[in-house]
């Protein structure tokens, strides 16, 4: 053992067992614990019937950063959003963000879900405003 490692490790161990949460962030390149969670458990992944008259489907890339979103809703003869699939190839923001987002609109009207704001996504997840965690935004409006 060098001369670091013994003035380190008790101090970083001590950080450790004050704040277990830190060694989740710091192995994940620092992602909230909410974006954590829908990236390694995502909601809602899958497809519908695209001729089905009650599913719309969006599709959105961004050629930058490589990130590609599929997202279909079902809505129900009162105009609400009874049933949400997505999916997103791309980085663990995109399919987070991708994954949030339908657990949000469910439940909505169709003007409800147009109005949600991409910042709102971002706060939530307490991500950065990047381009690719805008998709699943994107995609709704389409």
């Amino acid at each position: 053992m060098n001369y670091l490692t013994r003035q380190f490790r008790p101090a970083a161990s001590a950080a450790i067992r004050a704040n277990p949460a830190a060694i989740a962030v710091s192995g994940s390149r620092g992602y909230h614990q909410k974006v954590l969670d829908h990236y390694n458990k995502p909601r809602n992944v899958g497809s519908m019937d695209k001729d089905d008259v009650n599913v719309g489907t969006g599709l959105v890339g961004a050629p930058a950063c490589g990130d590609v979103m599929k997202l279909q809703i079902r809505v129900d003869d009162n105009g609400i959003i009874s049933d949400v699939k997505f999916k997103t190839f791309g980085c663990g923001s995109a399919i987070a963000s991708s994954s949030y987002l339908t657990e949000l609109v469910r439940g909505m009207s169709l003007d409800e879900a147009g109005k949600v704001k991409n910042t709102a996504i971002a706060k939530e997840l307490s991500l950065p405003p990047v381009k690719c965690m805008f998709l699943s935004k994107l995609v709704l409006v389409m």
